[in-house]
């Protein structure tokens, strides 16, 4: 067991939970107008397959609807059936003469063309990576330009909930095992985005991590005995916060340079 009750066992719960996500193939799925040309867009230097058009909604890792001006009764059958699926949507409004809201579509999610110009292609991937967060590893393995802002996304997820966390907790040396196991989830995740497994081959990395979230907390520990009595809650959440964050940012580049170096499969 190591120290503060986080064990080789919860490592290896999460390296299965990595590998597990790893097998989801499902395709980002473009459909509506101007289909085509989107899907031709989003997919350079993605694997075949990785995005297509014409598949229903219930088939896809997440949907892309693009509307041109109000939702037709296409678009609100097929966004339905994403509903009904529990498929993440994304939303992509070409027209600025739509006068309402989009059906089954949060606001959020909706990505807005400005007029007279192409696809905001790195807004699209942008709400893409911020609607699937987590799922959207094994889809980023695949479609490179998806990475970065879903790495981004992921970095700043697991910051804020360890920051949250490291708050929140008072009792000495609980919120060890919980913090450590958040950093190490969220570096599995950006290894699986750049399609990189993290196995007992790369066991330093493991280790690394594991000692960098306990080192964090000590740090914090430091500077609350050296006099910080009334504040001493935000001080451990932010140094859970930017400590996650740079270990993210750190592992972010880390594996993306690995990825650089090794073959896209076909």
């Amino acid at each position: 067991m190591a120290k503060g009750g986080f064990g080789v066992g919860a490592v290896y719960a999460l390296l299965k939970e990595a590998r597990i996500a790893a097998e989801d193939v499902r395709p980002l799925v473009v459909n509506g107008v101007l289909a085509d040309k989107l899907a031709q867009e989003l997919s350079r230097g993605a694997r075949p397959g990785t995005v297509v058009t014409g598949r229903p909604a219930r088939e896809a890792a997440v949907l892309v609807r693009v509307l041109a001006g109000d939702a037709t009764a296409d678009d609100e059958a097929e966004l339905r059936a994403a509903s009904r699926a529990s498929t993440p949507v994304v939303a992509v409004q070409t027209s600025g003469s739509a006068s309402g809201e989009i059906p089954y579509v949060l606001a959020t999610d909706v990505v807005v063309c400005p007029p007279g110009s192409g696809f905001p292609v790195e807004a699209i991937l942008k709400a893409v990576a911020d609607k699937l967060g987590e799922h959207g590893t094994s889809l980023a393995a695949r479609l490179p330009a998806l990475r970065e802002p879903l790495c981004a996304a992921l970095v700043e997820g697991f910051s804020r909930k360890n920051g949250v966390l490291g708050a929140a907790i008072f009792v000495p040396g609980a919120d060890l095992p919980v913090l450590t196991r958040n950093q190490l989830r969220l570096v599995l995740r950006i290894a699986a985005a750049h399609g990189v497994e993290v196995d007992q081959s790369r066991a330093a990395e493991i280790a690394a991590t594991v000692a960098a979230g306990l080192g964090f907390r000590m740090v914090a520990r430091r500077v609350l005995l050296s006099g910080v009595p009334v504040a001493g809650w935000m001080v451990k959440g932010a140094i859970a916060y930017a400590g996650t964050r740079a270990l993210g940012e750190a592992a972010t580049r880390y594996f993306a340079a690995i990825a650089e170096q090794q073959p896209e499969t076909a």
